[in-house]
């Protein structure tokens, strides 16, 4: 589990310093990235777990198609029914040998992820189930066929494995976690706690990127105590009289007046005041960033 979020980690910042050329790392877009990376790995945890079950699940399945043709073939004529039952019963220890081979894959996939849950514990204790309940019908098909002094090699040696596997099953099976719901149930709270910090860097990119500014006659700036004994934005003044605009995307402020004078401090080489076809000026933004590294508020006094 540490692997994982330390790949996935580095895997998100790898993504972000070859973009650096592009745009400023931000660290919490990284991890937020590191998060969606680790929400994928656990979702090929849980599909490659998921599809091992299936294949557990599909072996028993053939394996009581196959205990249904040992049925009927023991009804059938004498001369072909040894073979028929030999076949199958053949067919059901290659099955049988799969499933254990299935298992132990499965308990140790469950192992190295390190996951808990009672869903798998259940999953695992039906597998058991299932095998003790084929080993018992197995010994009950072998008395059957003794009865009929009919002996199957494969069906002795099946038993027998069969034996051994449920008794380590037995043994291991409380070490055997991880379960479906207890995964989903992470992946989540990993989903959630990713949709949370896309809400914070969403929030907080907002707020980097919110500027006001306000334009008025010399009386309507003092009235609303934005300009105060000669100074501009000292003390309480009325924000709600300023306008608010995202700076990424505002690059000029009509003014509506033939004489203009910025009142805030901003760097000259980053706007221009230019005027309409009416001689009305225009404050034209040409390089945003530097524009409002100094204040994220304009001020323009008007006549």
């Amino acid at each position: 589990m540490k692997k994982l979020l330390i790949y996935a980690a580095c895997g998100a910042i790898a993504l972000a310093s070859c973009k650096q050329e592009k745009s400023t790392i931000n660290p919490a877009e990284i991890q937020n990235d590191s998060l969606r990376a680790i929400i994928n790995a656990r979702d090929n945890e849980v599909n490659d777990m998921m599809a091992t079950l299936n294949q557990i699940q599909q072996g028993f399945a053939e394996i009581n198609a196959a205990e249904n043709r040992v049925t009927l073939a023991k009804e059938g004529e004498k001369g072909d029914k040894t073979a028929q039952i030999r076949e199958n019963i053949q067919f059901i220890a290659q099955r049988m040998q799969e499933n254990r081979e299935l298992i132990k894959k499965l308990q140790k996939q469950l192992q190295e992820t390190g996951f808990k849950g009672e869903e798998m514990k259940k999953t695992l204790s039906q597998m058991t189930a299932q095998l003790v309940q084929k080993d018992n019908e197995l010994k009950a098909l072998r008395t059957e066929l003794a009865s009929k002094n009919i002996h199957i090699k494969e069906l002795d040696q099946t038993i027998t494995g069969l034996n051994s596997d449920v008794s380590n099953l037995k043994a291991d099976k409380e070490n055997l976690t991880a379960a479906k719901q207890n995964l989903e149930t992470e992946k989540a709270n990993l989903q959630t706690e990713s949709n949370q910090k896309s809400e914070t860097i969403s929030s907080q990119d907002m707020q980097l990127n919110t500027g006001w500014y306000v334009f008025g006659t010399k009386k309507e700036l003092k009235d609303q105590r934005i300009l105060s004994g000669g100074k501009v934005l000292q003390g309480s003044f009325n924000k709600n009289y300023f306008t608010k605009i995202d700076i990424r995307s505002t690059r000029e402020v009509k003014l509506y007046s033939k004489n203009a004078t910025i009142l805030t401090a901003h760097p000259s080489s980053s706007y221009s005041l230019t005027k309409d076809a009416a001689g009305q000026y225009i404050l034209r933004i040409n390089d945003p960033q530097t524009f409002w590294s100094t204040s994220k508020y304009l001020v323009v006094q008007v006549k």
